[in-house]
């Protein structure tokens, strides 16, 4: 029974001694590694430092200047400030040292209009493009400057690129015949109206008819807008507002006309005013007789011959570019803004047609427009209406003052030209009199700059003042353009 324990003893001792030997030869493995990497590491960071050692040797025997300087005429200085002499150089020079300083424009999308000063590179301008970029709300543009300073050819210049990208341009009232040259230049068509001329105008037509309008919706629309202008034309001859019985005397006046006659004409609108049809006690005789004696003045007084008959002439749409020239008309406004009136009214119906594409409509001479209630109310509803309608309203004057003398301090008729300004977010300025600085740059909200800048703009330079943006244009004409628009050019010819 002893051997047996014996034998395992033995066989468990020959078991375990193999196992204990492989643990030692691994912990030995272990050691030797460890060692062998912090001898490598030792190796390395005596490198660095003999490294580091040698660069400070070579600095130390490297010979500098003294922290102080050198000593005597050697030393450079002077008794006084380092002072250099004040250089001047062209933006093109110093544009190397000072990049990026300059605005970077509007894009080149658009019309081309000239060179920004500031920065050398193209001024490219559309308002539709920049209206559809979200740069400005309000397609309308403002553009004043002294007589001879090139806005008339900044404006033609303007409208007449643009025809190239499928824009039309109507222009209800040209008091100098300015834009005359410009309409039969480019394919579309100058109507002169005057004494002695064979044009005439109805201005109660009908029309244009826009596309999608009903039969009835059609016949309200004609029927208010002859409303509309009858009421615009008496109250700009009678310089007041109607009372509420000429307004049912002209109503009543108007619904007979068209019930007897397919197209009315003034002369019957004067006749049913004069002398109703069915007035038994005759107050509709008495109601009526100033307005009717008011509107007798485009049928039998200085403008008969002009509005008083059936229309010579078709408005015709397609055509690029109308303008009616109003310039052998009596030096008048009144006048001005009678014929005005009845001109736009002539053409509103594909004015204010939303399929008939972008167009331009331009008001020249706008001061004389301003001075007649009647006239500035149907001018704000075509600027408040812009972008309904893609309409590009441009509004030419002399000076931002002209703006103060519409109406009176607080009147309704001075809150209707500022809000002409307040709606376009568009405003070039031209050369500017010294004693009109002040008063523009309250109205623009001018910089000291900006003011500055004005009275010293050549012909054809302007300040344009985008949404808060402002840039400094020369305006460039191509030859060509330069024998057509530049009308200083031609006076000088005739002289």
């Amino acid at each position: 029974m002893s051997a047996r324990p014996e034998r395992e003893r033995l066989h468990t001792a020959v078991l375990v001694a193999p196992a204990k030997e492989k643990r030692r030869l691994r912990k030995q493995r272990r050691q030797a590694a460890v060692q062998l990497a912090a001898e490598q590491h030792h190796r390395e960071a005596q490198a660095q430092r003999e490294k580091a050692a040698a660069e400070r040797a070579e600095q130390k025997a490297t010979r500098y200047l003294p922290a102080a300087g050198e000593s005597g005429r050697a030393a450079l200085r002077s008794p006084g400030r380092f002072r250099l002499p004040r250089h001047q150089d062209t933006s093109a020079m110093l544009a190397g040292a000072y990049p990026f300083l300059a605005e970077g424009g509007l894009g080149s999308q658009g019309v081309f209009v000239g060179q920004d000063l500031y920065s050398g590179g193209s001024f490219v301008y559309d308002p539709w493009v920049l209206y559809s970029r979200g740069l400005i709300t309000a397609p309308n543009i403002v553009l004043a400057g002294i007589v001879g300073s090139g806005k008339s050819s900044l404006a033609k210049s303007l409208y007449s690129r643009s025809l190239a990208f499928g824009r039309r341009v109507y222009i209800p009232g040209d008091p100098k015949g300015e834009h005359t040259a410009v309409a039969e230049a480019v394919g579309g068509r100058a109507i002169k109206l005057g004494h002695g001329l064979p044009s005439r105008l109805n201005p109660l037509d009908e029309g244009y008819r826009p596309a999608g309008l009903s039969n009835e919706q059609w016949a309200a629309t004609v029927a208010s807008r002859r409303r509309d202008l009858i009421g615009a034309l008496t109250e700009t001859v009678l310089t007041r507002p109607m009372t509420p019985l000429e307004h049912t005397a002209i109503d009543t006046a108007l619904s007979a006309a068209v019930r007897q006659n397919t197209v009315p004409i003034l002369p019957m609108i004067v006749d049913h005013l004069l002398t109703p049809s069915n007035d038994p006690d005759g107050r509709l005789t008495e109601d009526g007789r100033m307005v009717g004696h008011a509107l007798r003045r485009l049928v039998g007084g200085d403008l008969a011959g002009l509005f008083d008959g059936p229309s010579t002439e078709v408005f015709d749409p397609t055509l690029p570019m109308i303008s009616l020239d109003l310039s052998r008309v009596t030096e008048n406004s009144t006048l001005i803004s009678v014929l005005m009136t009845c001109s736009s009214a002539w053409m509103e119906a594909a004015l204010l047609d939303p399929n008939g594409g972008q167009r331009w409509c331009v008001y020249d001479e706008a001061w004389r427009l301003m001075s007649h209630p009647a006239l500035l109310r149907r001018m704000d509803a075509h600027w408040r209406l812009a972008r309904a309608y893609g309409i590009a309203n441009m509004m030419i004057f002399h000076k931002i003052t002209d703006l103060d003398n519409v109406g009176d301090q607080g009147s309704a008729m001075r809150a209707l030209a500022n809000s002409l300004l307040a709606n376009a977010e568009t405003r070039i300025i031209y050369r500017q009199e010294s004693d009109q600085l002040g008063a523009t740059a309250r109205a623009l909200g001018l910089t000291g700059t900006e003011q500055s800048l004005l009275p010293g703009l050549g012909v054809g330079q302007g300040l344009w003042k985008i949404k808060g943006r402002s840039f400094v244009i020369a305006h460039q004409l191509h030859p060509a353009e330069l024998a057509l628009f530049d009308t200083s050019s031609r006076a000088s010819a005739r002289t």
